[in-house]
């Protein structure tokens, strides 16, 4: 496993982070399962694991909460996410700051939270949800800077919506915020535009998500593929997005090296850029944990075939089935 610099908090974090949506609400997770796979993340050198109350209403957050103290003789940092008031994921740009995150209900959600997780502090408290209109609104500025005095958080960051990297810049801009966590990955590549050079700039952080773009990238995805009602990816991989999701993925199997596979050529793409400084797949068992990690210690992609891969850039704007 390779380190990197997690922006001004100066964190030394694996560049091979672990997202936990998958852990709780997906159908076929298995809770004994899924803590033999974070147990094997951890003694793979996994130090960055990031969750939000709203996966499973808090049940994440306390599974997170059990691996950091069975491991309480190594560094974890930990993640989570305010889930915004009105259960809205995205929000629009219609919506104001009281009807998404009022202060109390910050600090609400923050105890609630610490509570779940069982320890006195987390390491980045983020907000789930985000619109740059809320960006000089000084009532979460207070908020949030008591509770990083207090002690309860040691850092700040904004998940931005699907699909619009740029809605969060001008709250970058406040000197506010030490992490951005954004979508990246082989077909999403438009924060590379605005977003990461605003980063660099300021030394904000970014923690990449949904490389395999909620499964598209992994190869296992077929144009038969259903998931069960209730399962996020039952409506994104719906009749608007699965046909021309799978068109794309068979457009970019030709480019996937002898001995090699489709995720780990997903991995490779977003660990070759530096502004990123983890990148947070979903990992429900321990073979997904060994598979992910092993591409920290891959070499980089050949340049010839990185600009290969830029060709497959896919921009999209926002729609009802992708939140």
């Amino acid at each position: 496993m390779r380190y990197r610099t997690f922006g001004r908090l100066g964190w030394s974090v694996s560049e091979v982070g672990y997202g936990m949506w998958g852990l709780a609400g997906w159908t076929g997770s298995d809770d004994d399962e899924t803590r033999e796979a974070l147990d094997e993340a951890v003694r793979l050198g996994c130090n960055f694991f990031d969750t939000a109350w709203a996966y499973g209403d808090g049940k994440s957050e306390r599974i997170l909460g059990e691996l950091v103290r069975a491991h309480r003789g190594r560094r974890l940092y930990t993640a989570t996410k305010v889930p915004p008031k009105n259960r809205t994921w995205p929000s629009r740009a219609d919506f104001l700051l009281d009807e998404v995150f009022p202060p109390d209900y910050i600090r609400q959600y923050a105890e609630s939270s610490l509570e779940n997780l069982g320890l006195d502090s987390v390491d980045l408290l983020q907000f789930h949800v985000w619109e740059d209109a809320w960006a000089r609104d000084d009532r979460w500025h207070r908020v949030m800077d008591d509770l990083k005095r207090e002690g309860l958080i040691g850092g700040i960051g904004i998940s931005v919506n699907r699909w619009e990297p740029e809605n969060g810049i001008q709250t970058l801009r406040t000197g506010i915020i030490d992490a951005v966590q954004v979508i990246y990955n082989i077909f999403d590549q438009a924060p590379e535009d605005e977003l990461f050079p605003v980063c660099r700039e300021l030394d904000v952080a970014v923690i990449a998500r949904v490389p395999f773009d909620e499964g598209s990238l992994t190869g296992t995805l077929t144009r038969e593929t259903r998931f069960p009602r209730g399962d996020f990816r039952a409506v994104y991989f719906g009749p608007e997005n699965l046909g021309p999701t799978m068109d794309r993925v068979d457009a970019l199997a030709p480019l996937v090296p002898n001995g090699s596979t489709l995720p780990d050529l997903a991995m490779r793409f977003i660990l070759d850029n530096r502004d990123v400084a983890t990148v947070i797949p979903g990992m429900r068992r321990p073979k997904h944990v060994r598979v992910n990690i092993a591409a920290s210690d891959a070499p980089a992609l050949d340049p010839a075939l990185m600009k290969e891969l830029r060709a497959h850039r896919w921009d999209r704007r926002p729609a009802a089935w992708s939140a």
